[in-house]
């Protein structure tokens, strides 16, 4: 088993069917998003299982930093990795992702057989403001943590206008940021890294026997993980013809895996205006309710996008019945979001010791958390806009006046996530049964 070498003692063995049970134990209890989720896997394999070194925790979450992707989700196939090779890995990152994609799509289905129901309306007409709150309270933590230098401000202000005032594409933005981190690298190199900040005092660990041997079989894993990752959309082409709609929600999903650097709030303007505005995939107020779901949901956040899918098919079925063809759609759009992690961390967990210390993509890497700061007031704004139309000016009233108290409950760290999103269920099940 890989270990860290300078820590021996204080890891302890397991077996692999020990750590199959963690995992699957990790998948149903992951809630709160990525913060919550990582601290999670810290407590119960650092703390308690001591299957790694705290070092190699924090080290193992920078890599997985760099990243395009579901942090939390790479974190857990990285440790597995770590732990018992690539077997280890595709069982710890499957087992994450699992459970979550089975409640979402039972809620997705409850959503599409009953959503015209007076009580289920209300419920997720209840669950806006909850959304609206949520994307709020972690635009303020991000911005807080990210934007260290008034140049970093600018880069946000910047990403905001560009989406918002001139919808210029979401990976355009992404890459412009990259870009400017480098220039203002080669430019200022000294002040740049001081806005990156510094390693903390960890000292990497040597790779173990199971990253060096995984040098060797890069291109094999590169194949097999392309291989898989194109399977869907090619079987779906012949199935159902290249135009049909599941080639089209691979397509477009397998592009934005690979420009989720930020996390699922970064990614998410890119993907609603998208998949309402362009697709016409589903309504914004469709939208906002699978988010909300994804939050009160087990597992990254990244799998609203599965309930996208899911929506888009049930309207499209190419002929089958819509809940066939809506979990068909939920299938291929789950897996074009998830196999490219596994293939981003074998990649590069054998080199990410170098990685770490690359000046320039630290900085770059830096620009583009900026960019994010903007995108995701822009997801807010978005939002807010069209999660009242069509509403009552009594119900706007009601719904900004909770929007306000659960944001600030947020922000005061009195209650978590999922409580303030059953308390907003709540409050929209009353309000449907009061009749306002």
């Amino acid at each position: 088993m890989p270990v860290d070498p300078e820590s021996p003692a204080s890891v302890k063995p397991l077996s692999f069917r020990e750590a199959v049970w963690l995992w699957w134990k990790i998948g149903w209890l992951s809630f709160g998003g990525p913060a919550g989720q990582i601290a999670l896997m810290h407590k119960l394999v650092v703390e308690q299982k001591k299957w790694i070194s705290d070092r190699e925790f924090l080290h193992g979450l920078n890599f997985c930093m760099l990243l395009p992707g579901p942090e939390a989700q790479q974190l857990v196939t990285y440790i597995g990795w770590r732990l018992d090779s690539i077997r280890g890995g595709i069982v710890a990152g499957i087992l994450f992702v699992l459970p979550g994609a089975l409640v979402l799509w039972l809620l997705a289905w409850l959503s599409m057989v009953a959503g015209e129901t007076r009580w289920v309306t209300g419920v997720f007409s209840g669950l806006v403001p909850v959304v609206i709150a949520i994307v709020l309270s972690a635009l303020i933590r991000i911005a807080r943590k990210s934007l260290k230098h008034p140049v970093l401000w600018a880069v946000a202000g910047l990403a905001f206008v560009a989406l918002f005032g001139f919808n210029i594409y979401f990976p355009a933005i992404i890459g412009l940021a990259a870009l400017a981190g480098v220039l203002v690298h080669r430019a200022i190199p000294v002040l740049a890294a001081s806005w990156v900040g510094s390693d903390h005092g960890v000292v990497p660990p040597e790779p173990s026997d199971g990253a060096a041997s995984a040098h060797a079989g890069w291109f094999r894993i590169l194949i097999v993980c392309l291989a898989l990752w194109a399977f869907p959309i090619v079987a779906s082409g012949f199935v159902f013809g290249w135009d049909s709609i599941f080639v089209k929600l691979g397509l477009f999903f397998s592009k934005v895996a690979v420009v989720t650097f930020g996390g699922a709030y970064a990614v998410l303007p890119f993907v609603a205006q998208a998949a309402v505005e362009n697709y016409a995939w589903l309504s914004a107020e469709q939208m906002i309710t699978g988010l909300a779901m994804a939050e009160t949901t087990p597992g990254p956040l990244i799998m609203v996008l599965q309930y996208v899918g899911f929506v888009a098919a049930w309207a499209d079925p190419h002929g089958m019945s819509p809940l066939l063809a809506a979990t068909v759609a939920a299938a291929i759009t789950t897996w074009v979001t998830f196999v490219p992690c596994f293939l981003f961390v074998f990649l590069g967990a054998p080199w990410m010791l170098k990685l770490q210390h690359v000046q320039w993509l630290r900085v770059a890497l830096t620009f583009i958390t900026a960019a994010v700061v903007g995108v995701i007031l822009n997801l807010a704004v978005w939002f807010s806009l069209n999660a009242y139309q069509g509403e009552t000016p009594e119900g706007r009233i009601f719904l900004v006046v909770l929007a306000v108290i659960f944001f600030a409950a947020l922000q005061s760290g009195r209650a978590g996530v999922v409580p303030i999103v059953l308390l907003g269920a709540v409050c929209g099940l009353i309000r449907a049964v009061v009749g306002f």
